[in-house]
């Protein structure tokens, strides 16, 4: 613990509210906004007026449905304050939000006491460390005990959960905190004392959760929780949240106003964010035109937003929860996933391609929504939470887009994993392309995902190879062998692999890689999972032999009952797991044999075993060889062509033993003949290269410029140069730029004398290449261009995004449309590449000195076209200028440079 610990008292705290369905969590809400005077009168749930609840779906069911936001002053101290979804089919909308509090406010209803969703919401909590401050609700019902109360919180819960309002006077308050931590213990065991930088640490670092008692309808302990909010939450001060850096923020919802402006809602987590700035993000730049604070459905603008405060913005039209912009890299995935997939039965008369591409702003707004659309069908399916969030789903269509769809019934969400090791092995190599992977498989934790590692030398396979391989395991889920379900909880280790020194280019190592799981899945025994449950059944000791029997049947297991004594009879508890397909309907199927009195609670578990494994894979009959766009198969080249080989014939024509062995570990390595080969010339080439480098900085010249006879014609035809005249003048630019970098700074020096170094521009590099201009001047892409220029282009991507795979930054392929009637250009990602069409009437030469003009400031700017003028006019708006020929040169150098580099040691 820090002790004397000195935080920066904070003027704003980002609350939020969560809590089990019922619990009262909108009434508490509409309590605080009430107690500092937001608003005149109480609103209901059950009246429909709640201030939060303002969609009407979430008024007619009485829930909420989606996260809002409200503003408080209380001491001094500005709230805003998060209203979170409490229903379990709307998991996802308040796990998003969670992401930017500086603490939380848990709900328990005194009545209902710790529920399943309550367990998930604290594991939730407890996931993102998120300081937490629990406010037991409805204690005003006859016979509320706070003791017992308090007492199953701390076997619950945490043992650091103290009941701050049941403390007698200061001392015993600090006694309580003290003993949540050995070091604020043993203060407090020293000085008889905690200060309040103690307190707020302990709070801050999770040791300590204050709890009130109250009653949020009849205003019952309000002032109290918010005194401890204002009090406990000034001590979460982050260490990013500073106004002096670079902005940074992190989204967490997409939404859309009344008039159908896409919302941007984020956490500034660092800087300040300004209207008209330009906000980058995954590679692309947009302008804010808006920023917005909402309260309820009011809202206000404001020219901008400080660190640690929450907004919503107009202008960003790619963004999506989790992610992080400007100098915020963060991409957070979500830990509660759906569970039941469901067919959209779109109406007669409607498009469900058009129906489909209307539907993606709903996944927009809902990343957990997770459509799917089946072309061969032309089907659309959604995967969901619950029944709740379909019938939700079912009216925004019909709100949105005016159409009345219908849902098929709900099948289970499956996923495969793997039951023993294997090695897959994957090979592309049709004409004038070349690549091989190797894939150690191995079974991981439940509940580990996918995860990569390498055992692979870089003497085998260069270490830009390798990161390839990496990107194309985790870039996509990836389907198993039994039923098409995405594959989880599988350990991948490269263990060897090769590539060939001319023929290996852009997309060979994602077509091996892919190849390479698919051979490994065939080639072991596939285990199909299924979504589990873990239940707590609370009905009467006279029924349990009945409720034990049906748990079996349902394929689930439990531990032996707890019996407890109630004044309304004896009461028999049982826990345990089953499965999500053998549970849903079972709540129904209680109430009736109990007469009502018995109770169900559900929490996600994950995934385990399926119960029915054989049956499930019967009915989905897929056909893992039938998969085209998966395919098994690898692709092998002789005499001049490429030809298939099936999965189980591979081990016969790879090119590369087998790596790996159970028992001894990997049992090959080294260079094989082929590769000792490519080594020598490699070597061969270095040498010469060097040389070159060494007469060339003998002369004085300046390396990163190479003269070339357009550069000549340009500055002799624009500014009367003769050779010997550039030669000099650049001779002498880089005599002045090497002095300057090599120049000792001077140093400035602050009060304390310490001295402040100056900042680097450190721009990140941004290369734009004119697309079609690249093509016809590179001969293998031009004579592919003849026949298919669809294919040429996907060639010319595949280069670049393999490019950009070994030397990072960005890179922006501009493509001509503007002889293309209608066009209104595009956007896309290819992988990280970014692919621009240009719209109708707009050249790709206009659309490049565009970019250039608008980012010139942010980026260093290098543009690939061999088109002269273009060139001059991209050098006098301060960009750098790339030939065709130069810029494959530099493709084939990157692409070496790890050998190389190897060589060179």
């Amino acid at each position: 613990m820090k002790q004397g610990l000195e935080l920066e008292r904070k003027l704003h705290i980002c609350a939020g509210i969560v809590a089990h369905v019922d619990s009262g969590k909108t009434t508490l809400s509409e309590a605080m906004l009430y107690e500092t005077g937001q608003i005149r009168k109480l609103g209901r749930v059950d009246h429909q007026d709640a201030f939060l609840d303002t969609d009407s779906q979430e008024r007619e069911r009485g829930i909420t449905i989606f996260s809002k936001q409200a503003r408080i002053q209380h001491k001094g101290v500005e709230v805003t304050l998060l209203d979170t979804p409490g229903h379990v089919d709307f998991s996802a909308e308040m796990e998003r939000t969670l992401q930017v509090l500086d603490c939380a406010i848990l709900v328990i209803s005194g009545i209902d006491g710790v529920q399943s969703h309550t367990r998930t919401l604290w594991k939730l909590l407890k996931h993102y460390q998120i300081p937490t401050i629990i406010f037991v609700n409805k204690m005003d019902v006859a016979n509320m005990d706070a003791k017992a109360l308090t007492k199953q919180l701390k076997a619950q819960l945490s043992e650091g959960c103290v009941d701050v309002s049941a403390c007698g006077d200061e001392a015993e308050r600090m006694e309580e905190i003290a003993v949540c931590h050995e070091d604020l213990l043993e203060k407090f065991m020293e000085e008889g004392t905690l200060s309040d930088d103690d307190i707020q640490w302990a709070f801050s670092q999770r040791y300590f959760f204050p709890c009130y008692y109250g009653s949020a309808l009849k205003l019952e302990g309000i002032k109290e929780l918010l005194d401890g909010l204002v009090y406990y939450g000034q001590g979460r001060e982050s260490l990013e949240a500073t106004t002096e850096d670079a902005f940074g923020g992190l989204v967490y919802k997409i939404g859309r106003d009344a008039r159908g402006a896409r919302l941007t809602f984020l956490k500034v987590t660092q800087g300040t964010l300004r209207v008209k700035d330009k906000v980058s993000y995954q590679g692309q730049e947009e302008k804010i035109d808006q920023i917005r604070l909402y309260n309820g459905e009011r809202f206000e603008t404001v020219e901008q937003v400080t660190a640690g405060r929450v907004c919503c913005v107009l202008g960003l039209d790619q963004t999506a929860p989790g992610m992080g912009i400007g100098a915020n890299t963060a991409s957070n995935l979500l830990l509660l996933e759906p569970v039941l997939n469901y067919q959209i039965i779109v109406p007669q008369g409607v498009s469900p391609v058009e129906l489909y591409g209307k539907l993606r702003q709903l996944e927009e707004e809902d990343p957990q929504l997770h459509l799917l659309w089946n072309d061969s069908l032309q089907e659309i399916c959604a995967q969901l939470m619950g029944q709740v969030q379909k019938e939700v789903l079912g009216r925004s269509i019909l709100e949105r887009f005016g159409v009345r769809v219908e849902f098929g019934p709900g099948n289970i969400v499956y996923k495969e994993t793997i039951a023993k090791p294997v090695e897959g092995v994957g090979h592309y190599e049709p004409l004038r392309h070349y690549a091989e992977v190797h894939l150690w498989m191995e079974p991981g934790e439940p509940g580990s995902g996918i995860n990569v590692y390498s055992e692979c030398s870089e003497d085998v396979l260069d270490l830009n190879w390798q990161r390839l391989i990496t990107t194309h395991i985790l870039e996509r889920e990836h389907p198993g062998v039994l039923t098409g379900s995405s594959i989880t909880d599988v350990k991948f280790t490269i263990v060897t692999g090769r590539a060939h020194l001319k023929h290996t280019e852009g997309g060979d190592f994602r077509q091996a890689t892919y190849r390479a799981i698919r051979q490994g899945l065939k080639s072991t025994e596939s285990i199909l999972l299924e979504p589990y449950y873990n239940f707590v059944l609370d009905i009467p000791a006279d029924q349990v032999g009945r409720a034990m029997t049906d748990i079996r049947n349902r394929f689930g297991k439990h531990e032996a009952p707890e019996y407890v004594m109630r004044s309304d009879g004896d009461r028999a508890i049982l826990t345990g797991s089953a499965p999500v397909a053998t549970m849903q309907d079972y709540m129904t199927e209680v109430h009736a044999y109990s007469k009502g009195s018995g109770s169900l609670s559900l929490e996600l578990k994950g995934y385990d075993v399926c119960h029915n494994s054989t049956q499930v894979v019967e009915e989905r009959s897929y056909d893992s060889e039938a998969d085209t766009a998966n395919p098994t198969s690898s692709v092998f080249c002789a005499h001049g062509a490429g030809f298939v080989v099936p999965w189980n014939e591979v081990p016969s024509y790879m090119h590369l033993e087998y790596a790996y062995d159970p028992e001894k570990g990997m049992v090959t390595g080294g260079l094989s003949y082929d590769l000792e080969e490519q080594a020598r010339l490699l070597r061969e080439q270095a040498e010469q290269k060097e040389a070159k480098r060494q007469a060339e900085k003998a002369a004085g010249s300046n390396l990163s410029w190479e003269m070339d006879g357009e550069l000549q014609k340009i500055y002799a035809r624009e500014f009367g140069m003769s050779k010997d005249d550039m030669i000099e003048y650049e001779r002498k630019k880089w005599a002045k730029k090497t002095q300057s970098e090599t120049k000792a700074p001077t140093l400035k020096y602050d009060k304390k004398g310490n001295p402040i170094y100056p900042k680097k521009a450190n721009l990140e590099e941004l290369l734009i290449v004119d697309g079609y201009n690249i093509i016809f001047a590179w001969p293998d892409l031009k004579e592919l261009a003849r026949t298919n220029i669809d294919a040429a282009k996907d060639s010319l991507k595949d280069i670049l995004s393999d490019y950009q795979g070994f030397k990072g930054g960005r890179i922006l392929v501009v493509f001509d449309g503007y002889r293309v009637k209608g066009n209104k250009g595009s956007l896309e990602k290819y992988f990280d590449l970014e692919v621009a069409h240009t719209k109708q009437d707009e050249t790709a030469d206009m659309y490049i000195e565009r970019t250039v003009h608008e980012t010139a400031s942010k980026y260093k700017i290098t543009v690939a076209t061999s088109d002269n003028l273009e060139q001059l006019t991209i050098l006098s708006m301060g960009a750098l200028r790339m030939s065709a020929d130069m810029l494959r040169l530099e493709v084939d150098r990157v692409r070496k440079q790890g050998m190389e580099a190897y060589l060179n040691k």
